[in-house]
């Protein structure tokens, strides 16, 4: 992420645009990780400050515990739009279990969890905690800034032909993982769909 958003840009706005439906003319600025900034990647309350937004509605401690998502990339577009962005290079990536141990971080996070699958009208009879618990929880965050009523959208970044983490070189190849991640959540259909995207970007472009 830190090669494509700082050098090749192009690359990830053409996709995003293309995905979203958005205006050749959209313009999009990548806050996060830049060189100038040491490549830093921002979570909590830094990722809410980037994005120069305020939570009016639902406030993020009251969502979510501290230590929560750390996003990959963070961008806004000319007319406010602002992008959170995941990015996997390999398949094994995707699976992940909550790691908070305090009960209280717990408890509010399962909360958040299950008002956002329940928001998604999901049927799946699994914890979403376990299994792809960053998936969720990236999900959780799109639907607490969309609920604060802010043009948020989530990109999910796959990298295709990352020899060094042994990825997917196939587009394909992520397509059958996320059909699985997406049944097992049972989010196959959901409302906040219109706002995520999938991206493939190859590493051997830049």
């Amino acid at each position: 992420m830190q090669k494509l958003v700082n050098d090749v840009p192009s690359l990830l706005d053409a996709q995003v645009r293309e995905k979203l439906k958005f205006s050749e003319e959209e313009g999009i600025r990548w806050l996060s990780p830049l060189k100038d900034d040491d490549y830093a990647e921002y979570r909590d309350q830094g990722f809410i400050d980037l994005l120069g937004v305020k939570l009016n509605k639902i406030c993020l401690e009251d969502f979510w515990s501290r230590g929560g998502p750390q996003w990959d990339a963070l961008g806004k577009s000319d007319s406010g739009k602002l992008f959170l962005v995941e990015a996997k290079s390999h398949i094994s990536e995707l699976i992940s279990s909550i790691g908070a141990k305090d009960e209280n971080s717990v408890r509010r996070i399962c909360r958040s969890l299950e008002e956002t699958k329940d928001y998604l009208n999901s049927n799946a009879k699994v914890d979403w905690s376990r299994g792809f618990y960053q998936y969720a929880n990236r999900l959780a965050h799109l639907y607490l800034l969309r609920q604060n009523d802010l043009p948020a959208y989530l990109v999910f970044v796959y990298f295709l032909n990352d020899s060094e983490m042994a990825g997917p070189a196939t587009i394909d190849q992520w397509k059958g993982a996320i059909e699985l991640l997406h049944t097992y959540l049972g989010i196959t259909r959901h409302k906040l769909q219109k706002y995520t995207a999938d991206v493939f970007i190859d590493v051997t472009r830049f």
